[in-house]
Parts: C-alpha cells; sequence; structure tokens
C-alpha cells in the first residue's frame, strides 16, 4: 500500500515564510475602520448576553450596527472608485 502523502503535489510555489507580504498589510490597512468598527458591534453585543438589554444597551448596539454599515459602505466606495484595488 502507498502512503497519499508521497504522491501529493506542492501546493504553493513559494514557501510560506509566516509574514504578511506588503499586498496583505495594505489590504488590512485599508480594512482596518471595519474590522474596529465589528469589534464595537462584537462588544456593544457581548455586553448584553447575560441581561436583559436596557434602553441604553439597545442605542450602543444600534450606534455600532450603523458605525459597521458606514465603514462597510466607505469601504466599498473606496474599492469602487478605484483607489488602492
Amino acid at each position: 500500500m502507498k502512503s497519499i502523502a508521497a504522491l501529493q503535489a506542492v501546493v504553493t510555489a513559494v514557501p510560506f515564510d509566516g509574514d504578511p507580504s506588503d499586498a496583505e498589510l495594505d489590504a488590512i490597512e485599508r480594512e482596518m475602520p471595519l474590522i474596529l468598527a465589528e469589534v464595537d458591534l462584537l462588544d456593544a453585543q457581548i455586553m448584553t448576553i447575560d441581561r436583559p438589554a436596557t434602553e441604553l444597551d439597545k442605542r450602543r448596539t444600534r450606534r455600532a450596527r450603523n458605525k459597521v454599515m458606514a465603514a462597510r459602505r466607505d469601504l466599498t466606495n473606496r474599492l469602487g472608485s478605484g483607489e488602492a484595488a
């Protein structure tokens, strides 16, 4: 019986060195406002996991959700206009 692993070809042409490329870092930088907005939304949602949501919690979650939508819109508009695609 032959080993399957011995028959597999190399999947990537360039070995992975563990560090992100400059292009990947630029993409992360472009998406950072959206990432931070999503973290704020997650924080607002986590606060209400083990207790009923107060009016303040509802407002905080609604504001965070609106912030995420605005960040997505801005990112989409930047990428759609051809800026740093």
